[in-house]
């Protein structure tokens, strides 16, 4: 092997990995505006952006505020499509399926209910100080022994 094709793996990795990363900042920007409301996962789902083209389905529905892994799986169980399943592989007629029923159970953000008001945290116990130790006291010796 000669030194050219080592320099072209070189490059070919480092290419690779600024490609990684921007696909990984992508999808971050994206799950956060799921988790935010700007952005409905419905949506993505029809537009199929291109940082969704490898992503699963359970990573985006998992981006949206209070869905877990088992809220993921119960809602893909019934459509049925695999929470493995990528957004780019699927078909159109799974993605309007999908997009329908989560626009169903996820209400447009002028149509949800307000959320609740968290109640308030009760303060914590007040710290109780202790007077400062006497110099003059004798100090006391604690042996095993007992009076």
């Amino acid at each position: 092997m000669d030194s050219t094709a080592t320099i072209v793996r070189g490059h070919q990795y480092m290419r690779a990995l600024e490609r990684a990363n921007e696909v990984r900042l992508a999808r971050a920007e994206l799950k956060r505006r799921v988790a935010d409301g700007e952005l409905p996962a419905a949506e993505v789902i029809l537009t199929s952006p291109w940082e969704t083209e490898s992503m699963v389905v359970a990573d985006l529905l998992m981006s949206q505020r209070r869905w877990g892994r088992t809220r993921s799986r119960r809602f893909l169980a019934t459509i049925p499509i695999s929470e493995n399943k990528t957004i780019g592989s699927m078909t159109d007629r799974q993605r309007t399926r999908l997009a329908a029923q989560l626009a169903a159970v996820n209400p447009p953000a002028d149509q949800a209910r307000p959320a609740r008001p968290r109640p308030a945290r009760p303060a914590p116990p007040a710290r109780v100080a202790l007077p400062p130790a006497d110099p003059a006291a004798p100090e006391l010796e604690l042996t095993g022994a007992c009076p």
